[in-house]
């Protein structure tokens, strides 16, 4: 087994190290009195300046480290299954399930174990255990350094992609070639770096295209012209002039680019669509942890004389609804694949779709819930709805987290799988990128809803949930959600997978 190379190794090393650095500085403030948000009194009209400086410098540690290692740490962990290898391809295609699994399985510790510390022992005692995790797992990852795999680098994964839209600019002139065989292409018994890929196959004018696609009476022959004009112009970066001469062609990749590195340009403009689809979905996942955690502070949180559920603990439901829905899937994935003849059962962008379809039913639900919390703090003003069990949310964080066990699993598969192998952990960070990106639109989206309600009489939003109509709120992202899922199946069956040719021994 090939041995890490020392950067990868090194970048999520000190990004973790950073991380306990955060971690530290957290129960720091916590644990000295001189760091405390009121110093030795107990109470005060607002925290100390050196505890501010102190708690946020450690928060933003936590989030730098957090957003730094884990696109490349997942990526990296993914890298270590050979996709040449058939054994290991079958097993890598597991690798995103079991991947889920852990992370979702400390949050659940997190959720229940951590918030128990925190509201019966103290916030001191919790950190600590946390600092304490993170320098043991920091551990493993170091004794693990001398076995992991490696891709050797090759200088930034962007380079390539300038390259091909630059030779194809300086080539617009030309008239690409009927045979695709006739474009450049390192021969496969040569030794590269990453898997050579073949090339996309389209029609060849803008105007046979169109009077196919209103034979077919296809109702979006304007996307099929304007693919075309993106593929076929990003073609003529691999036609070999023949004023270059064989010099050149192997030493100026600004001229002459690769079939592979054209096909990968491709797909990085593939993705575009699918990323946007995707963002209505992200929105879907961020009520489970802003809106619906709020909703539980308003409800009975005892279980029993003796137990309540910790408003932070309701999440965990939704984790137990993701970590079992991954554990089935990778079960019946076997049966799946002799039914649907797919190595990995479904389809990524298949598996994509049920998650968004698993969305709106959450919506949904929590449009029922919500309307039937509301109706008992109108017949109730004064008991409101604390008489109704927080378990009553239990659907809805259930179905949001079965959602995600399709929809976010298969997002991390589509961006690691699907762009060019030198950059899949940038690939990641696209998929991190979407929830991030879900999420400041889902702001932009309340303010948008806050303010025309506000217009027509009385706002969405109110000073509280009980002068609020999130019921409405959820409905709307219902209907979103499910106009954008018919866009999205237009764009996902239009979506080329990668398609690589086999390795020559």
């Amino acid at each position: 087994m090939e041995r890490i190379i020392m950067l990868p190794c090194l970048d999520n090393f000190l990004l973790r190290l950073l991380g306990k650095q955060g971690l530290i500085l957290l129960t720091m403030s916590r644990l000295i009195p001189n760091l405390w948000p009121c110093g030795s009194t107990s109470t005060c009209s607002e925290p100390r300046k050196i505890h501010e400086v102190i708690f946020f410098l450690a928060i933003y540690l936590i989030s730098i480290s957090t957003g730094g290692h884990k696109p490349s740490l997942e990526s990296f962990g993914a890298d270590q299954f050979d996709d040449n290898h058939s054994e290991e391809r079958t097993k890598k295609m597991s690798f995103s399930n079991w991947w889920t699994f852990g992370l979702c399985s400390g949050l659940l510790l997190a959720l229940t174990v951590v918030s128990f510390v925190q509201h019966h022992v103290s916030w001191v005692v919790a950190d600590i255990t946390l600092t304490i995790v993170m320098t043991s797992s920091l551990l493993v990852f170091c004794i693990g350094m001398p076995f992991y795999r490696y891709r050797m680098p090759t200088g930034s994964p962007l380079t390539p992609m300038i390259q091909v839209v630059v030779a194809a600019f300086s080539k617009r002139n030309l008239a690409c070639p009927s045979n695709p065989s006739q474009l450049y292409e390192v021969p496969k018994s040569q030794k590269t770096e990453g898997r050579l890929l073949l090339h996309t196959d389209k029609l060849k004018t803008c105007l046979a295209l169109f009077i196919k696609s209103k034979i077919r009476k296809n109702p979006y022959p304007l996307l099929e012209v304007i693919s075309f004009m993106c593929y076929g112009f990003l073609d003529k970066a691999a036609i070999i002039d023949d004023g270059q001469d064989s010099t050149e062609k192997q030493q100026n990749p600004w001229r002459l680019t690769t079939v592979t590195q054209v096909e990968e340009m491709k797909l990085l403009l593939n993705m575009i669509p699918i990323w946007l689809t995707a963002l209505p979905f992200g929105i879907c996942v961020a009520q489970a942890s802003t809106f619906f955690i709020k909703q539980g502070t308003t409800l009975d949180h005892k279980i029993s004389r003796s137990f309540f559920i910790p408003p932070s603990s309701i999440y965990s439901v939704a984790t137990r609804g993701m970590v079992s829905s991954v554990i089935i899937y990778d079960k019946i994935a076997p049966f799946l694949r002799a039914a649907t003849r797919n190595e990995r059962g479904f389809k990524i962008l298949q598996r994509v779709g049920i998650g968004m379809v698993f969305s709106v039913v959450t919506m949904v639900a929590a449009a029922l819930v919500e309307r039937k919390r509301l109706t008992l703090v109108e017949n109730d003003p004064i008991k409101g709805s604390s008489t109704m069990s927080v378990v009553w949310l239990a659907p809805q964080f259930l179905i949001i987290g079965v959602a995600d066990g399709f929809a976010l699993v298969g997002l991390q598969e589509f961006f690691y799988d699907q762009v060019p192998d030198s950059m899949r952990s940038t690939g990641i960070a696209l998929y991190h990128c979407v929830m991030g990106a879900a999420y400041f639109v889902n702001c932009w989206l309340i303010t948008i809803v806050d303010y025309a309600t506000e217009k027509s009489g009385k706002s969405w939003f109110g000073k509280d949930l009980n002068s609020s109509r999130l019921d409405n709120f959820y409905w709307l992202l219902a209907v979103i959600t499910a106009a954008n899922i018919g866009v999205y199946v237009i764009v996902a069956r239009r979506y080329t997978y990668k398609n690589v040719q086999e390795r020559v021994l």
